[in-house]
């Protein structure tokens, strides 16, 4: 029996509405099947034309704050695609076309178990072409002040990540994952975004956080969560960060494989590893995905730490 993976889209199209995060505008988005070898792709149904589609790719990544954007040559954007990219890439959907009427994705609870149900609700198609990844061959790493992001090679695919800031209640968290076994729904996916109330009103006067609210953000006060259901892991805040790059990484166009460490990283320094891994064609190859390849010794629970030949690879 072959042990190649297959690409994989929808079986049927599903939709959605919400109110964009920053934009504060409400959207409605459908996520459709795609033919084989087409992406990750976005249709702007409130533009006509062909200046409407715009591929989730690393090449069309444009500067934005809090957020990951994709814009086309013509400049249309769609922004805060993160949450359904790292569904995408947790589910493993290689091709879809998400139709959407504004230029924001809905954030739904704020992080990306709702597109998660969406996707297992429509049901998931294995298609009829072989499914190829990114391998990582030699470590790259971009470094700014205290902020860290790298790849360096490894089975399967698995993430580290610590975050630090100035609040008694996030404080340091460090987080560890091996991507197999439906670890990124079990582990990842609910973690929702995450802000300060004293950062709330300087971001909304900036233009930012305007659909933000406690339905769609965990919001931090002092040493406390304003949120009444409190939070969904003891260390939801690097989750989310992990999901965040976990989005934020799928924009190579296929999946890793190889181990991701991000220290304080964000949105802007994932996408600085993504141009600096592809400036170097000695550092990366195109592969069939197999079973094999797609896989790493065992599921993860979140609690152990990076092996050791990952860790001094990446200066853990």
């Amino acid at each position: 029996m072959s042990s190649t993976v297959r690409q994989k889209t929808l079986k049927n199209a599903i939709g959605c509405s919400g109110v964009g995060l920053h934009t504060g505008i409400q959207v409605t988005m459908m996520i459709c099947p795609a033919e084989a070898d087409s992406g990750i792709r976005f249709k702007r149904t409130d533009i006509s034309g062909g200046q409407a589609i715009i591929a989730g790719t690393w090449r069309n990544i444009i500067e934005s704050k809090l957020c990951s954007t994709v814009a086309n040559e013509d400049g249309v954007e769609v922004k805060t695609i993160e949450h359904l990219m790292a569904a995408f890439a947790g589910l493993g959907i290689d091709n879809v076309l998400v139709e959407i009427n504004g230029r924001e994705i809905p954030i739904m609870d704020g992080s990306a178990a709702p597109f998660v149900f969406l996707i297992e609700c429509a049901g998931i198609l294995e298609q009829d072409r072989p499914r190829r990844a990114v391998k990582i061959l030699k470590p790259v790493i971009v470094s700014e002040a205290r902020c860290e992001a790298a790849l360096v090679p490894g089975e399967g695919f698995s993430v580290a990540f610590d975050i630090e800031f100035n609040s008694p209640l996030v404080a340091s968290q460090y987080h560890y994952v091996e991507f197999t076994d439906g670890a990124f729904k079990k582990e990842i996916s609910s973690a929702r975004t995450f802000g300060f109330e004293h950062e709330v009103a300087a971001l909304r006067a900036g233009g930012m956080l305007l659909g933000g609210s406690l339905d769609n953000a965990v919001v931090v006060s002092g040493e406390k969560v304003l949120n009444d259901s409190g939070l969904r892991y003891g260390n939801e805040f690097v989750r989310h960060k992990i999901l965040d790059s976990v989005g934020d990484l799928y924009l190579a166009g296929a999946p890793i494989i190889g181990h991701f460490r991000g220290s304080r990283s964000g949105h802007a320094m994932n996408h600085r590893l993504l141009e600096a891994l592809f400036a170097d064609a000695d550092a990366w190859t195109m592969v069939p995905m197999t079973r094999e390849r797609a896989r790493t010794p065992d599921a993860g629970t979140g609690t152990a730490k990076a092996p050791a030949e990952i860790a001094a690879a990446a200066g853990i």
